[in-house]
């Protein structure tokens, strides 16, 4: 991909909305899979009472509409701003008590796995069929659209275009094809054993326009270095995390 065309994929802008101030790509086919839209305000007519406590709005007591949701609250049920990244706000903007919530969880998405996801790690990485590995770095574009592998061959897999995504971890026997026997995932584990238990690989399946099966890849950790060892089961705990962000922005 030439200089200009990444730059252009890069690209951001600074525009105002009701809410606030955002940054956001300058070319919307470029936005982040993991990004969220803004919310329809519900109207002021519609909504005389807090559609939490049910105080009545007055002079006195104001109504004030959540960034996230987009639901009229008094000042007491929405008076907490907080970072919405997932919009791309700027600043830290008003939210609900629940939605506060939800963004507070993401926040460490944002400081933590994000910047691993973008540092990448070294995988032996087998694509389809084929019996030989690859050592490639792994790691996710710069505008998070894409996974990024570079090794003898260079691959670029569109988020979007995911179907599939199983977080291995120890116990899993390599060499086996079925993808049945892919079940050993972090996300099925009790939080307490799943923090025990260090991930070793990932197995992920992918369309690919025009062909009509997806296409199958798997990545394992080297067992040459430590350091390494450590680095990719850190961006395969972070990735799991991505791909549940990533789902339940679908259901949203």
């Amino acid at each position: 991909m030439s200089s200009g065309v990444a730059a252009r994929r890069d690209a951001k802008k600074l525009v105002r909305s009701p809410s606030g101030l955002r940054m956001v790509p300058e070319h919307r086919a470029f936005g982040s899979p993991f990004g969220l839209e803004e919310p329809q305000w519900v109207p002021d007519k519609e909504c005389p009472r807090c559609m939490q406590c049910d105080a009545k709005f007055d002079f006195i007591t104001r109504k004030h509409h959540c960034r996230r949701c987009g639901k009229c609250f008094c000042d007491r049920c929405c008076s907490q701003k907080v970072p919405l990244r997932r919009m791309c706000f700027v600043d830290p903007v008003r939210q609900c008590a629940e939605c506060a919530l939800v963004s507070h969880r993401e926040a460490e998405f944002y400081d933590k796995q994000l910047k691993v996801l973008l540092s990448g790690a070294t995988f032996l990485v087998t694509f389809g069929d084929s019996e030989k590995p690859e050592t490639m770095v792994c790691r996710l574009s710069n505008n998070q659209r894409c996974l990024i592998l570079d090794g003898d061959s260079h691959h670029e897999i569109e988020i979007a275009h995911v179907c599939t995504v199983q977080i291995l971890t120890e116990g899993f026997t390599p060499g086996e094809k079925d993808i049945h026997t892919y079940t050993s995932l972090l996300g099925s584990l009790p939080a307490s054993e799943a923090g025990s238990t260090r991930a070793t690989g990932m197995f992920l399946q992918y369309t690919v326009p025009g062909a009509e099966a997806a296409t199958q890849l798997r990545l394992m950790a080297g067992e040459d270095a430590n350091g390494s060892k450590r680095q990719a089961a850190a961006w395969l705990v972070a990735m799991h995390k991505a791909t549940k962000l990533l789902y339940e922005s679908r259901d949203q």
